[in-house]
């Protein structure tokens, strides 16, 4: 149950949604296998999997929902030997080169044959919906799926406006200046040991893992004009992560202390009790921290324009 990385952004003009009807609606878009035509389907699922039915589960203000992503298998390298194949055996046939617009047709005649006999590869992707803070955050690592979560979450209510969530100090601005000043950092913020450095010009990226971050060849590359883009942190003991510049929060981690909080809750095998345990002490440490870093970043942008409204 414990997310791994989140995305997060900012629902706008959010009008509350009784958890029946948000259920009802997720259920018009529940997950099914993609039809014979499509590459992939994204549909809702049960968060619990195999051990419950609902679609959703709400605790105090806090929505657990789960996206199944479905996806046709279709390799580039068969379907452009097929294509290859035929457009041999056609040229031979006819004694001439197919044209650009045939061999065009021809690809897209076999991606259709192909399409239903390959195999599906299924992804589950969680969401995260915090009504008390109007605050939405899907378990991804990449942005992409993250947005398509959001998409299907767009269509099954019919609006959302969201927008990522941003701070008035740049994540780059503030973890280079964490690392450039020591001094600078909150007391309760703790610089791991993984660090991805970008140079303003042409020279690429830095990455280093498992290294002294206080030391004196880091503080040389950030005298080079080098901005830290990825950095490691730990708040107060209870959760570590990687900051990225787009404020994404990846290779989540929750302290020893907050896992063994969660193993003594008694739950009488029962895997839903299990699951909701986690979830409301899971998002309880995530919505406090995530609030910290929101206020050491000096606060949201408020003009933000929401998007995909409709």
């Amino acid at each position: 149950m414990w997310f791994k990385h989140l995305h997060l952004y900012r629902l706008h003009e959010a009008a509350a949604i009784p958890a029946a009807d948000l259920e009802s609606a997720l259920a018009g878009q529940a997950a099914r296998l993609p039809g014979n035509t499509e590459a992939r389907r994204l549909g809702w699922c049960p968060p619990a999997g195999r051990a419950g039915t609902a679609l959703l589960h709400e605790l105090q203000g806090q929505r657990l929902m789960t996206v199944l992503r479905q996806e046709r298998l279709l390799p580039a390298g068969v379907v452009r030997e097929e294509v290859e194949e035929r457009g041999a055996d056609i040229e031979a046939r006819e004694g001439r080169k197919l044209r650009r617009q045939e061999k065009q047709e021809l690809k897209e005649q076999v991606y259709e044959e192909l399409l239903p006999r390959a195999f599906i590869r299924s992804q589950k992707v969680d969401l995260w919906w915090d009504t008390q803070r109007n605050l939405i955050a899907v378990n991804s690592s990449s942005r992409k799926r993250a947005e398509e979560v959001l998409d299907l979450l767009r269509e099954t209510l019919g609006s959302l406006k969201v927008t990522p969530l941003a701070t008035q100090t740049l994540p780059m601005r503030a973890m280079t200046h964490w690392l450039a000043e020591p001094d600078s950092r909150p007391a309760s913020l703790q610089l791991g040991d993984q660090v991805e450095l970008k140079a303003k010009g042409d020279d690429g990226v830095l990455r280093a893992r498992q290294v002294d971050l206080d030391s004196d060849e880091i503080q040389q590359l950030l005298a080079t004009g080098r901005q830290a883009s990825r950095l490691a942190l730990e708040i107060e003991g209870r959760l570590s992560f990687v900051l990225h510049d787009d404020l994404a929060l990846k290779s989540l981690r929750f302290s020893d202390a907050l896992i063994d909080e969660a193993n003594e809750t008694e739950d009488d095998g029962d895997a839903i009790v299990r699951l909701e345990a986690d979830f409301m002490l899971m998002t309880q440490a995530l919505a406090e921290q995530i609030e910290r870093l929101i206020e050491w970043l000096d606060g949201e942008v408020s003009n933000a324009s929401p998007q995909g409204s409709a």
